[in-house]
Formats: C-alpha cells, structure tokens, sequence
C-alpha cells in the first residue's frame, strides 16, 4: 500500500514539491553558512517525493544526549537556521502543501493524500534538526524518549 501511495503522490505533486525543496538547497549551498540548512532541505525533499511509510523525529530523539553545553549551542544555531528557512522558503512551501492539502480533502481517495500535506506543512516551516525515518522507527525513538522522561521525572 505504501508503494502505491507512494507513486501516486510522486505523480500528482510530489515530484513538484520535492522540487521546491531541492531548489531552497541548492540557494542555500551557495554559501558555505547555509550548508545545515541545504541538509534539512534535500532531507524534506526526500520525504516531501515519498511521504508514506516515513515519518520526521527531531535529532535528539534519535541520540537521546538531551541537553548538553554541545547541544545547546548546536539548538540555537539550528534556531537561527530555523527562523532563515522560515522567512525565505518555509512560508511559501507551508501554504503550497496547504492549498494541495485542501484540494486534495475535497474527495474521499484524496484524504490520505492531504493528511499528508498537512503533515508536511507543518515540517516545512521549521526544517533544521529533523531527519526521516520510517514510522516504525520513529515509534521506537518517541516511546524510548518519552520512557527516558518519565524515568526522570519519576527519579525527580
């Protein structure tokens, strides 16, 4: 079923959207300042060309360091890449996969389809930080994050 979502969406806007995202990565890797941010883009474009089967979790999630002299820095500069991909390409690409998410609700087969517009749409406004993983594997990453929170707040 995933193959098929897939193709399907690849054909009715996928490949378009993924364009989009592939061109803020290349604006982006003109200067070697926007290099994290080229990453997150062509990440997007990969699930923005096929969305089914993935899911976004952001990084710390994955590594489970938490908060670190290290990662706060590194959140900050990713804050600031964050609110750059925001006011040049993250706007207009949250109100393209709005629109296509609103045409494709308009009939019962395009429902899945604009689930995952609006999916994307919130993705698309704060890129940096994230990676695409499979849904399963996103599952394994909040639950383990959420057992480490509980555990702490448990202890604390």
């Amino acid at each position: 079923m995933r193959l098929a979502g897939n193709v399907i969406w690849f054909v009715f806007g996928g490949a378009f959207t993924a364009l989009l995202w592939l061109l803020g990565a290349a604006v982006f890797a003109l200067s070697i300042v926007g290099l994290p941010l080229t990453r997150a883009a062509i990440e997007m474009a990969k699930l923005s060309a096929f969305p089914f089967g993935k899911d976004v979790v952001h990084v710390r999630e994955l590594d489970g360091k938490g908060v670190t002299p290290v990662t706060a820095v590194t959140g900050t500069v990713g804050f600031v890449f964050n609110v750059l991909w925001l006011v040049t390409f993250g706007l207009a690409l949250c109100l393209s996969y709005l629109a296509l998410g609103i045409v494709y609700c308009l009939t019962i087969i395009g429902i899945p389809f604009g689930l995952q517009c609006f999916k994307l749409a919130g993705i698309s406004l704060w890129p940096v930080g994230r990676r695409v993983v499979s849904i399963e594997l996103a599952d394994v990453a909040r639950r383990q994050a959420a057992e480490a929170t509980f555990t702490r707040r448990r202890a604390g």
